[in-house]
């Protein structure tokens, strides 16, 4: 595990896997482009991170026209649309969705971004509540086009994956870990032994299927060959917003005539449950504070319950886009939550020009750099700083800081942390007759014969319907049924005769 800093400098340069050296080629920036594939987990408009990250991520390494990108997407049929899109959205095509996908990305950047949009076939999973990929998606890519891989979720996209094998179809492939699948199964009922599997499946899948791997922050699971740097910037509209109250504070108007917020999914694991246990417990000395909680989930009615009993002012709302007008005058931001990677909706606040206050934890280090970051370290210290935070105006924002927020610098760390941004070209091991060059080949060679054994084992697990079944596989998601096939514009497997007896 090695740390990326927010100024890019990568602290494992010498990362290249040697291992999977036969499947180096010369990809010399002068007269070839780098084909890039990205495959995530969600899509547009479920307004989750592993929908809307990938997307900027592709436009922002697409934007110089230097890179031929990709983005690779979920396709659910229109019952698991149902379960899954919020406002009733449904679309009848892949190129319908596609066009959807493609004006929201156009209403939020200033440039022109050319990238392809494929789908591969998904189902939704209502016990994981997640998008499980169905299939081979490996096949989405065709062979002359596989060069790089980018795996939003790899162990998530793995967990089941049957087909080709990452690393041998694409010459690098680097893991983004977005989610603390851990804190989340620790939670359930038998959660410290389930936490201890999904841990093992998580750096299994991982190790197999990736060159390297990308944690957001420290907060994750350590995985092997991995790095930890945040490469996720805002929506540039959250930006603008904070512009437009950096000229106000400048001429020395009211900025912000609003007090304390918090927006996140409405389940009680996205902070709700530590922000309605604090505001409780320290009534009297908040008394008078009003903090307004936005946010639709599964837990919304028990939230909204518990916040009517508080003598405190504490207002529900459904859950709207953080960067709605309703939301430019807040000041403050509260934000709890220790069960996020690197949380998105504080990185808006922060660039909105808000102050956040946000519990000392790992998911946090990235935003410890900005003066508006209130770091606590107990419940007293919430209280302290919220009392502070409301009685005094937010610092103005640098703009060597501001850009840190931005997907520009976002992509410059991505290039770093997965060394994209360096010649690739074949070397031949220089021969050496030192006998700790044998021997080091000779451990390579052994983890590479260990991996390769590893991966033979998961291929064929992952190939059985009753093993998949029992490590919480959706039923016959080993291929696509014909409903998937007609409507992406798979060829329909031929189905066996039934022997007659």
């Amino acid at each position: 595990m090695h740390y990326i800093g927010s100024g890019g400098a990568a602290a494992n340069s010498s990362f290249h896997s040697r291992e999977e050296g036969w499947h180096q080629r010369n990809y010399l920036a002068t007269n070839m482009k780098q084909h890039i594939a990205i495959f995530t987990t969600a899509s547009l408009p479920w307004m989750t991170g592993t929908a809307v990250n990938p997307l900027f991520r592709a436009a922002y390494l697409a934007k110089n026209g230097d890179r031929e990108v990709t983005l690779v997407i979920p396709w659910l049929s229109i019952k698991d649309q149902e379960l899954v899109y919020p406002n009733n959205i449904t679309f009848n095509s892949a190129s319908e969705h596609e066009s959807y996908v493609r004006h929201w990305l156009e209403a939020r950047i200033d440039f022109q971004s050319v990238f392809d949009i494929r789908f591969y076939p998904s189902k939704f999973s209502r016990d994981k509540k997640s998008i499980l990929p169905v299939g081979d998606i490996t096949e989405t890519i065709p062979d002359e086009e596989a060069d790089i891989a980018i795996l939003e979720e790899p162990e998530h996209l793995n967990w089941y994956h049957h087909g080709r094998r990452w690393k041998t179809k694409f010459r690098q492939v680097i893991g983004i870990i977005h989610t603390n699948y851990l804190e989340y199964v620790k939670r359930e009922k038998n959660g410290p032994l389930l936490s201890l599997v999904v841990k093992y499946a998580n750096t299994w899948v991982t190790r197999i299927y990736c060159h390297k791997v990308i944690r957001l922050s420290a907060a994750t699971q350590d995985f092997p060959r991995s790095v930890i740097c945040n490469v996720h910037g805002v929506n540039p509209k959250f930006l603008e917003i904070g512009n437009a109250k950096l000229s106000q504070l400048q001429r020395g108007e009211l900025a912000f005539t609003k007090g304390a917020y918090y927006i996140g999914k409405m389940v009680w694991s996205k902070g709700y449950k530590e922000l309605l246990k604090l505001l409780s417990k320290y009534q009297q000395k908040l008394t008078g504070v009003q903090v307004d909680l936005y946010g639709s989930g599964e837990d919304s009615d028990q939230v909204q319950q518990a916040a009517e009993m508080l003598s405190l002012a504490v207002r529900v709302y459904p859950g709207l886009d953080h960067a709605d007008p309703l939301f430019h005058d807040y000041k403050v931001f509260l934000n709890p939550s220790t069960t996020d990677v690197v949380c998105t909706t504080t990185a808006e606040a922060l660039a909105m020009g808000k102050i956040v206050i946000c519990a000392n934890n790992p998911s946090n280090d990235f935003f410890k750099q900005f003066p508006n970051c209130y770091i606590y370290n107990d419940d007293d210290d919430f209280v302290k700083l919220t009392i502070q935070a409301l009685a005094e105006e937010p610092s103005l924002l640098p703009d060597q800081l501001r850009h840190q927020l931005s997907w520009e610098a976002a992509t410059e760390r991505f290039l770093t942390a997965a060394e994209l941004d360096q010649v690739v070209a074949e070397k031949s091991p220089a021969s050496s007759s030192k006998p700790f060059f044998s021997s080091s080949f000779k451990s390579r060679k052994s983890k590479r014969n260990l991996e390769e054994a590893s991966g033979y084992l998961h291929q064929k697990l992952s190939g059985i319907e009753v093993a998949r079944r029992a490590f919480g596989a959706i039923p016959k998601s080993l291929k696509p049924d014909d409903q998937l096939c007609k409507e992406l514009g798979l060829v329909i497997a031929e189905k066996k005769p039934t022997r007659k007896r």
